[in-house]
């Protein structure tokens, strides 16, 4: 795993073997601590807020979500060795390993009727996954105060992994505030709690392989998403436009 700073922001480029071993040495290791997983959306909101740039510049992991910045990473900073590590499939992965290792996970974040379903789904795909708790909390700010009375809450639920729902940016800043004071490993999974819960459906896998996973999303909330993906998605395209000469030259010179 590598660190490095595309337009700015930190990102931490790696494969999924390597990266999932770190998550899950972390969670057994009981080493405080989160993880974002950065799309196009979070960069670019990160580039523009202050705020939000410093919660990734101080998190334990910041993973390529994005495939567009799985792209750039190995476009415009030449990197090999990077893989999207979405927060679906990652948090599939890092549930069958919990599992399998008897590591309690802790659910935060979502509706009550989201979460219920979300327990229902997780139980039946593995049902031997200790399951510490979970907690839908009251409607939160976008930058979440200290909570002290949750805090306990999840601490003495003795879970190691804890997977943070509350869309970016304000599951950022939650885990910014809180996962300190927690011996586990806060993850940052937005969108993973409605595909758990089945109340959307994930893009088909050609979808998700050609960068268009964002078009699906579109589909299924246009009036929730459309504003996000217009100006985020074109800003990035630009910032990516205007790099790409100076790529080239570096290419060349190195060439």
């Amino acid at each position: 795993m590598r660190e490095c700073r595309l337009f700015g922001i930190r990102l931490t480029a790696g494969e999924q073997a390597p990266v999932l071993a770190e998550l899950l040495r972390r969670a057994q290791g009981r080493r405080p601590g989160y993880v974002c997983l950065a799309n196009v959306d979070m960069l670019t909101r990160a580039r523009h807020r202050p705020a939000l740039a410093a919660t990734l510049d101080e998190a334990a992991l910041v993973l390529t979500d994005g495939l567009p910045l799985v792209w750039a990473l190995r476009g415009l900073l030449g990197l090999r060795g990077v893989d999207r590590l979405s927060g679906p499939s990652l948090s599939l992965l890092l549930l069958a390993q919990a599992e399998a290792l008897d590591l309690p996970v802790f659910f935060y974040g979502g509706s009550e009727a989201e979460l219920a379903r979300l327990l229902v789904h997780v139980r039946q795909r593995f049902p031997a996954l200790p399951i510490a708790g979970a907690e839908s909390p009251p409607l939160l700010p976008e930058e979440p105060p200290e909570d002290p009375a949750a805090l306990a809450r999840i601490q003495t639920s003795g879970a190691r992994l804890v997977f943070v729902g509350l869309g970016c940016p304000k599951q950022e800043f939650w885990m910014r505030r809180h996962a300190p004071r927690l011996d586990a490993l806060c993850l940052g999974v937005g969108y993973a709690f409605p595909l758990l819960a089945g109340t959307l459906r994930r893009a088909p896998a050609w979808m998700q392989r050609s960068g268009l996973e964002w078009l699906y999303r579109l589909a299924q909330e246009p009036r929730r998403l459309w504003r996000r993906y217009l100006l985020g998605n074109s800003q990035f395209l630009g910032l990516c436009l205007a790099a790409l000469p100076g790529a080239l030259w570096r290419r060349l010179r190195g060439g």
